[in-house]
This record gives C-alpha cells, sequence and structure tokens, in this order.
C-alpha cells in the first residue's frame, strides 16, 4: 500500500523506522511538526520523525494546520491508500480523514477506551494501573473515539517510569501495526466499537504538575515521580533550591510527623515524610548539575538535606 505516515517523537519514529525496515509498503510522504526551539541555546530542532525520514530520503512535509484546503489538496495529491498517524500532535479534520483510501488508523499508547487524549502512558502510571498495552484505531472526528483493530497488552511493573514504558510499549507497537495492516490490505480487518462509558481521559501533562505536594499519600507521590520521569521531571524545593527527584520507594513505616520533613539522611537515601507514609528517595539532581545518587550528593551538601530539614516549606 502507499502510505502517508504523520508522527512527531521517537515513539513514533520507532514505527517509521518498522515501516521502512519491512518494506512491504511504499511511504510515499511524512508529515510532522515544524522543527521546535530545543536545547539551552533554543537552536530549531528537527523532529525526530523528521531526522529519520530525512536520513531515508522520504518526503517531508510540515505544516502548523491540516484545516485549510491547500493543505488538503496537497495530502490528497499523494495519493495514498491509507493514513498512519502515531503521536503527531495535530487535529486531523473529517476532511482529511476522509482522504486516504482506506482512511486514517492511528497507534495509541493504551488499551482503549482507557486513556483516550494526549498522555496515556504517564496518566497509566500515575493512576496505578497494573496493564496497559497497544490500541490499533481506525480514525473518527472524535477523540481517540474510533474503532478499535487490533490490541496488545502488557503488565507496568512496579519499577515502571514513563520513560522505560515508553520504550516498551514501542518495541510492541512496530510488529502489531505491521500485522494490522496486513489485515488491513487484506480486507480481514475487523474493528470493535469502543464502550464509551469506560474511558477515561489522559489531559496533557503540565509542568506545574511536576512539584510534589508532600500532604499526599507515599503512594501516589512514588507513582507521581515515576510517571514524570523523564518529562517533566516531579521537583521540590528546600531551602530555596530546586531539586528534581528521579527516583524513590515506599518505606516501610507507619509513624507519622509533619509532610516534608526529611526523617533520615543517609547513604540509602532521604527518609522523608508524607501526609501518609514515607518515601525513601534514591536519586535527585540539583539545579544546574547531572542527576546523582543521594549518597554522592550527602558527600558535598550533607547539610542542604539533613534530618529534621523540611521540602516544600
Amino acid at each position: 500500500m502507499n502510505i502517508i505516515f504523520a508522527g512527531t517523537p521517537e515513539f513514533a519514529a520507532a514505527h517509521l523506522q518498522a515501516l521502512v525496515d519491512n518494506g512491504q509498503h511504499q511511504v510515499v510522504a511524512v508529515y510532522t511538526q515544524p522543527d521546535r526551539p530545543a536545547g539551552r541555546g533554543k537552536k530549531l530542532t528537527p523532529s525526530a520523525v523528521k531526522q529519520l525520514a530525512c536520513a531515508q530520503q522520504l518526503p517531508v512535509f510540515q505544516p502548523a494546520s491540516l484545516k485549510d484546503q491547500q493543505q488538503q489538496d496537497l495530502l490528497d495529491s499523494h495519493k495514498a491508500d491509507i493514513m498512519l498517524v502515531v503521536a503527531y500532535g495535530l487535529i486531523l479534520p473529517q476532511a482529511v480523514l476522509d482522504i486516504p483510501r482506506l482512511g486514517c488508523i492511528n497507534v495509541h499508547g493504551s488499551i482503549l477506551p482507557r486513556w483516550r487524549g494526549a498522555a496515556p502512558i504517564q496518566r497509566a502510571i500515575e493512576a496505578g494501573d497494573s496493564e496497559t498495552g497497544i490500541s490499533i484505531m481506525q480514525m473518527d472526528a472524535g477523540l481517540d473515539t474510533g474503532p478499535v483493530i487490533s490490541v496488545a497488552r502488557c503488565e507496568i511493573a512496579d519499577h515502571e517510569t514513563s520513560g522505560s514504558l515508553y520504550q516498551k510499549l514501542a518495541d510492541m507497537g512496530a510488529p502489531t501495526l505491521l500485522s494490522a495492516l496486513g489485515k488491513i490490505e487484506a480486507g480481514t480487518a475487523v474493528a470493535e466499537q469502543q464502550e464509551d462509558n469506560l474511558s477515561t481521559y489522559a489531559r496533557k501533562i503540565n509542568k506545574s504538575e511536576a512539584r510534589l505536594d508532600w500532604s499526599e499519600s507515599a503512594a501516589t507521590l512514588a507513582r507521581r515521580i515515576r510517571a514524570f520521569n523523564p518529562f517533566p521531571a516531579a521537583y521540590s524545593l528546600i531551602e530555596g533550591s530546586r531539586v528534581k527527584v528521579w527516583t524513590a520507594s515506599l518505606a516501610d513505616c507507619s509513624e507519622s510527623g509533619v509532610a516534608g520533613t526529611i526523617i533520615e539522611s543517609s547513604g540509602d537515601g532521604l527518609l522523608v515524610q508524607c501526609g501518609s507514609g514515607r518515601l525513601l528517595i534514591t536519586e535527585i539532581q540539583l539545579a544546574g548539575k547531572s542527576r546523582m545518587p543521594v549518597s554522592e550528593i550527602l558527600k558535598s551538601r550533607a547539610e542542604l538535606f539533613a534530618r529534621g530539614k523540611r521540602f516544600g516549606a
């Protein structure tokens, strides 16, 4: 089949690479977000999908929107059988969905209808889900509401971060997509309607959510730290210093205290009181520094994290 591929981040690039390596279909056009400022120098940087497409000498298009007629006519000129959308980041109007002969399909990082929306991977970890997966969906005008063609499931491990789950789903998504494309081409794909009453919404991650509220339970904070690793990275303030918290685990303790207080500071980590329960923080990052084990940071900044000091005060 002739395929238009639309995607932006590394997750999408993994699927584009699988299509190229497979060689059974022809990618006639690649759509991705416009180059964005990145890094300390805010230099315009191409997306992971654009970098891969250019390396493979595939035609790249970067419209700011697909809502105007000129862009829709251009998309139509590719004469694609199907359009594949993976974490593209732009809304596809109905006119675009209707252009390819076989419509548009989407690779979504959850078991739909759970976690429709922009951040299914992070929200699944934050909510404490034990399972997630990949859904291959026929797109309609709604937000991830189309019928599901194929599903692959995986466990969310106790130590899972959004970074590790992201990679796990990318590895699963590629073969699941190729299988679904084979069924679509053969006319044997069966799409099942979603049960809307079971849906949940995975709202976009806001950086303000990354600030830890120590009045919450240790279990809630541990999940949030994992969900926001690597982006936007959970953090807290201590004596005016911003500290990113990268790794933490639940501590076996039933005692209470003032939320945010460091109960113990040792080579094992920082034992911090929460609204209920305690967290053992083992990896942090100070402003302008690299992320490091607490044991290393205490060698030079022990006074900042001394027993009795308080996060978030």
